[in-house]
């Protein structure tokens, strides 16, 4: 008897709980190609024709499903703590010039480098708002 409908049922076994113990679609494409070399297996077929099915199906469930499990997959990007500084008050502590690449800001104790939201020149000693955080720098308005 040909022992490889037993070893394609293993290998569908082991993707299965592979798959199952991560948190990313990483091994489900075997589990489909295995499946069907299973099937190919059942008929008699030879073993490079199983291999070169089971390396077929896979590809092909992995470049038709990957778009798919990439959108599902897309997880909200968590606010970090930095969010609480926006809408809030500082001190602008040195000059702020976007064009010189320069510019500092005291909020809630805390210094920042800083730019203008709209790109104008911000002395030092204004009070500012907080409009956005963009990376390390707090973009802010000057407070009328």
């Amino acid at each position: 008897m040909d022992p490889m409908p037993y070893v394609w049922l293993g290998v569908i076994v082991v993707m299965a709980i592979v798959e199952g113990l991560t948190t990313q679609m990483v091994s489900i494409w075997f589990v489909f190609g295995a499946l069907v070399a299973f099937i190919v297996s059942l008929f008699g077929v030879s073993l490079p024709v199983q291999l070169i099915v089971f390396a077929a199906v896979s590809t092909v469930m992995l470049i038709l499903t990957r778009p798919l499990v990439k959108k599902m997959m897309r997880f909200k990007k968590e606010d970090t703590n930095a969010g609480r500084y926006i809408g809030k008050t500082g001190l602008v502590t040195m000059e702020i010039n976007n064009e010189l690449g320069v510019g500092q800001v005291n909020v809630s104790g805390s210094v920042w480098t800083a730019r203008a939201a709209d790109g104008a020149v911000i002395p030092k000693g204004a009070n500012v708002e907080v409009e956005s955080i963009e990376g390390v720098k707090l973009l802010v308005k000057v407070i009328s």
